[in-house]
């Protein structure tokens, strides 16, 4: 084989030459750590010496192994030729020299031309892949050392031998380090059959591995595909040979024949592995066959090439089970493949879904008899996983279907599958139409936690189910109660109703049904309601008493806590209502929903100010109008940020704090910077918007700021338009806002309107539609001020369910 089968090392002379340096048995130049001598010591180089002979015994058993292929190969030409063992060997010698092959070399493509088998094959794609030829490299070919390997395997007297045989000409020229042959057992623990490479210490603690560990070797045979591991440092798996290559690769083959997994082949390398070619996987593959076939005709396997067949004694197990029972076998195509499972024997007891006898059934093979059990995940797959594994199967409520005149017939069984010698023992119960209602009776009994009784009245016997006693905290192996020892067992405070279900059950002769607290053995008291009816005879006379108890502690602690829970809503509810009430009799104080025009000096002021529509939605928003000791008249709206009783006290303090500093003769910027801080040190650190106004009466003059609120609307000659926009940051946002004046030389007939959001704001509309609209409504025929202000409340386009405060003041 050439350097091409693994290019990170050169492959070794050939398949005689012994491995270089020490392996990993023995390593005499290094201390031990409990101190033991250095190299130089007596028993360091007895060590030495001993590993020295391993290795020459080992270069001798792989020069057996090459002779044996040799002489393979003089065997082919003697029967081919006629000859005899001299002619042949040299016909072999002068062939192999005019080749220009070694006669090794020769001899393994005589072999495989005369095999054409699985090693063949191989040899064959691995050249055809690599695109070079078996001879001329650093190393044997593939063809030579497979051959040779296989030379080994059969000589080999044990498995131990067969493992080195394997390591030595197959496996070291690819880099590996070590192999491992693993026997499954069938009740899923694992043997270390034979290794080589390991050190005697490491294989003696894993000689044998229990169920359950997660081994490579498991994953491998679960799976029943070969398994790589870039580097054991990339997983947690205990692994044979960790300490000795903590960083190497490892692969895991299935080791099987005619369908049936024997065990497994595991092979290390010192190092991460990538993944390997596909003609290196066949060739592990190869021998992981071989040790397939060895392990087959091993001692106590039975002789190779025999098929299991149902022994008396398995027949006689089968005869003794109550359930149906089939005995399998696999049944093997010419090339020695699993091609299906040939049903040997049914007992008595078997029951066929599709009706047929069993005579029908018996010596047919699984697919033919039961077509429909090749579906993915169905009964087939299942029997040739437990064929190929050894692990037993058992699963509840698979479905079985069978072809009666091309019709389906499908039933539900619970079904077992193990493996005992080679022979399958399919075991199902088909389940009937009582046994399933009386598993969905129980199930549900189970979850409404209802256990039921039968009390004989004249036997004087007390039967329970199960899941009474459970109820009643007793073992199942204590003696039922009499429906008579229930006052023993409830609660004091409910003797009497007990003593009522027994009067009306025993006296008038009617079913009744009572709720106590049963006090359990355990200390735990439950909830418990008790249903009893009477059986009468033809004499009207009580004979039985059956009825069912029901756990119902769960339903009525939910039951208190729902009360309590209504409880506490009623007075949440009662408290809110209240305090919205008292929210809006102080809003309604304060701002009454509409006010008569008010004649000041040259201007007549009217208000309409409308609630939310939700009296639980007590708003913040507000007005005022009042004459100033300087005969100016401050006008303002204002909307406080939330609802409720909170907004409606934070409203009076804003609305009263402007009154106060208007007073002082400043102007609207001013007055909006001081009420900014009012906002801004309030407890509750509120937010609002105001637009703020001063009007002159003398001049008509209207200075006015605006603190975040929308602009007042102008109505002049039929026309409406918003006052220009003035910079100006809502109240209560920070300490320190300036607020901008601005002004409006106002006419005699002019309209203004101030107003809240409430009257605009749509959620569905932009702000400036909204607006467009109001001046839409505004604008037209004169109209009294009342009117105009009645018009624009019931056209107003508003959906937010919130307080509408609208001040009209027409200019005289």
């Amino acid at each position: 084989m050439s350097t091409a089968d693994d290019p990170r090392r050169p492959a070794p002379d050939g398949p005689t030459a012994p491995p270089g340096g020490p392996g990993p048995e023995a390593r005499p130049e290094e201390p031990a750590a409990d101190g033991t001598p250095a190299a130089d010591s007596p028993v360091s180089r007895l060590a030495a010496t001993v590993e020295r002979l391993r290795r020459e015994v080992r270069a001798a058993q792989a020069n057996a192994d090459g002779r044996a292929l040799v002489e393979l190969a003089k065997g082919v030409l003697v029967e081919r030729l006629g000859c005899g063992p001299v002619q042949a060997a040299q016909q072999l010698a002068a062939i192999a020299d005019r080749a220009g092959l070694t006669p090794l070399e020769l001899a393994a493509d005589i072999v495989n031309e005369a095999a054409r088998d699985q090693v063949s094959q191989v040899a064959a794609e691995f050249v055809q892949r690599t695109a070079s030829p078996p001879s001329g490299g650093s190393g044997p070919s593939a063809a030579v050392r497979l051959r040779t390997a296989e030379s080994g395997v059969l000589a080999a007297d044990d498995t131990e031998a067969m493992a080195h045989a394997l390591l030595d000409n197959a496996l070291r020229p690819l880099g590996a380090c070590a192999v491992a042959i693993w026997t499954a057992a069938g009740d899923g623990s694992f043997a270390l059959s034979g290794s080589a490479g390991f050190t005697p210490q490491e294989a003696a603690l894993w000689h044998h591995v229990p169920p359950g560990v997660a081994i490579l070797a498991r994953r491998a045979l679960s799976e029943r595909q070969p398994v790589f591991l870039h580097s054991l440092a990339d997983t947690v798996t205990p692994s044979l040979g960790r300490r000795e290559w903590p960083q190497g690769g490892r692969m895991a083959v299935p080791a099987g024949t005619g369908g049936r997994l024997h065990g497994v082949l595991e092979v290390c390398w010192p190092d991460p592995m990538s993944p390997p070619p596909p003609q290196i996987l066949r060739q592990i593959e190869a021998l992981a066959q071989l040790c397939a076939h060895t392990l087959e005709t091993r001692p106590g396997r039975g002789a190779a090439g025999t098929l299991p067949y149902p022994g008396t004694e398995l027949i006689d197990l089968a005869e003794g089970l109550s359930d149906p029972v089939l005995l399998l076998t696999p049944h093997l195509d010419a090339e020695g493949r699993l091609a299906d499972f040939r049903i040997r024997h049914v007992n008595s007891r078997f029951t066929d879904p599709a009706g047929r006898p069993p005579a029908q059934v018996r010596g047919a093979l699984l697919l033919e008899a039961y077509p429909l059990a090749a579906e993915e995940h169905g009964l087939y797959e299942r029997v040739e996983r437990v064929h190929a594994t050894g692990e037993p199967f058992r699963a509840g409520h698979m479905r079985l279907t069978a072809l009666v005149d091309q019709v389906p017939l499908t039933v539900v069984a619970d079904v077992s599958i193990s493996r005992h010698s080679g022979v399958l023992v399919l075991v199902w119960r088909i389940q009937d139409e009582t046994v399933r209602l009386a598993s969905l009776l129980q199930h549900a009994q189970r979850l409404g936690r209802i256990g039921g009784f039968e009390e004989s009245m004249t036997t004087g016997e007390i039967t329970w189910n199960s899941q009474l006693f459970d109820l009643y905290g007793r073992p199942a192996t204590s003696a039922p109660l009499s429906l008579r020892d229930l006052s023993a067992l409830a609660h004091p405070d409910d003797t009497a109703v007990i003593d009522r279900l027994l009067h009306t059950v025993f006296e008038y002769r009617r079913p009744s049904s009572v709720t106590f607290r049963l006090q359990r053995p355990d200390g735990i008291i439950r909830h418990i309601r008790v249903i009893a009816e009477p059986v009468l005879d033809t004499e009207q006379r009580v004979t039985t008493v059956r009825g069912a108890y029901q756990d119902i502690s769960s339903q009525h602690w939910t039951e208190v806590a729902l009360h309590a829970t209504r409880d506490q809503l009623a007075y949440s509810e009662a408290e809110s209502e209240e305090r919205n009430r008292l929210a809006l009799q102080l809003q309604h104080a304060i701002m009454p929903p509409s006010q008569g025009p008010l004649d000041l000096t040259g201007l007549s002021v009217a208000v309409r100010y409308r609630p939310a529509a939700t009296e639980s939605l007590v708003g913040g928003d507000w007005y005022d109008s009042v004459v100033l000791p300087s005969q100016q008249i401050l006008l303002c709206v204002g909307d406080i940020a939330g609802h409720g009783i909170g907004a409606a006290t934070s409203m009076v303090v804003l609305r009263n704090a402007l009154r106060g500093l208007a007073v002082t003769g400043a102007g609207p910027g001013q007055l909006l910077t001081w009420l900014n801080l009012v906002a801004h040190h309030l407890d509750t650190r509120v937010t609002a918007t105001v637009v703020c106004g001063l009007y002159d009466p003398r001049t008509r003059v209207l200075r006015w700021a605006r603190a975040g609120h929308l602009p007042p609307v102008l109505i002049r000659d039929r026309g409406a338009r918003t006052f220009p926009l003035g910079k100006g940051l809502l109240l209560g946002a920070v300490a320190e806002v300036s607020y901008s004046e601005q002004e409006m030389q106002l006419e005699e007939g002019d309209t203004l309107l101030m107003y809240s959001d409430g009257l605009v704001e749509r959620k569905d509309l932009a702000l400036n539609d909204a607006l467009s609209h109001l001046l839409s409504a505004a604008g037209g025929p004169d109209r009294p001020l009342e009117r105009l202000l009645d018009d624009l409340l019931a056209h107003s386009r508003s959906d937010t369910d919130d307080d509408t405060c609208l001040i009209g003041i027409h200019v005289t």
